[in-house]
């Protein structure tokens, strides 16, 4: 078995949102298909990290759902800034199972296990530079990162969000801090497009390896984390 990720697969089939008007996004969703079914095995495990559809709600999603549903493996799934059909963990996880989504999963205040590990992981947040400091959130986000991590028991945690917890000069202390205590050495995140890849922290930082999967700029190829 083995372990995967990939974030913000903004897919669209049941909204008109069209990704492939920016650069780099032509023929997406072919990308991701081909390159998922080449490299994941229906015993393999791959965490979406966040902006996963464009649906307003479950129903405009539901396609999307059913498009990674058919795809090799078990699908671990976290909430991204644009996934505005999230509304609450049961009602996520009723629409699922209402529509046979057997595959999907959802991280949201829980962890996973995967061989001698735990994955953890929330949706995050992260100043953009010139914003003022959203404490409130910023602490929620730490809060739940802090829960999915206690769930993990003594499994060896590795961290999936999708904010990154540190860019461009900025960094979510609280976040970080609860890596240090809960021992995370490994941290995937996505959200960075374009250009704003650039301030992207890519390797280790104070003992903890950070790596950028947003699906542009991996090339929609689900990077292998184990």
């Amino acid at each position: 078995m083995s372990l995967y990720v990939i974030g913000d697969l903004h897919l669209s089939f049941g909204t008109d949102k069209p990704m492939d008007v920016f650069a780099g996004w032509n023929n997406y969703v072919e990308k991701i298909e081909e390159n998922w079914k080449q490299k994941v095995k229906q015993e393999d495990t791959v965490v979406v990290a966040g902006d996963i559809s464009w649906g307003m709600d479950l129903a405009h999603a539901k396609d999307d759902f059913a498009f990674i549903h058919s795809l090799p493996g078990r699908k671990i799934l976290l909430k991204g800034n644009h996934d505005y059909w999230f509304s609450t963990k049961k009602k996520v996880e009723d629409f699922f199972a209402e529509n046979g989504f057997y595959t999907l999963h959802l991280l949201f205040n829980n962890s996973y296990e995967y061989e001698d590990f735990s994955l953890c992981g929330t949706r995050g947040w992260i100043n953009e530079p010139g914003e003022p400091a959203n404490k409130k959130v910023l602490l929620r986000e730490a809060g739940r990162m802090e829960l999915s991590l206690q769930s993990a028991g003594g499994r060896k945690p590795i961290a999936f969000l999708h904010y990154p917890p540190i860019y461009a000069g900025n960094q979510c202390d609280d976040m970080i801090e609860v890596f240090h205590k809960y021992d995370v050495k490994r941290v995937f995140y996505g959200h960075l497009h374009g250009k704003s890849c650039g301030g992207a922290v890519q390797g280790e930082r104070d003992g903890i390896d950070y790596r950028l999967v947003s699906g542009d700029y991996i090339q929609f190829n689900p990077v292998r984390v184990l």
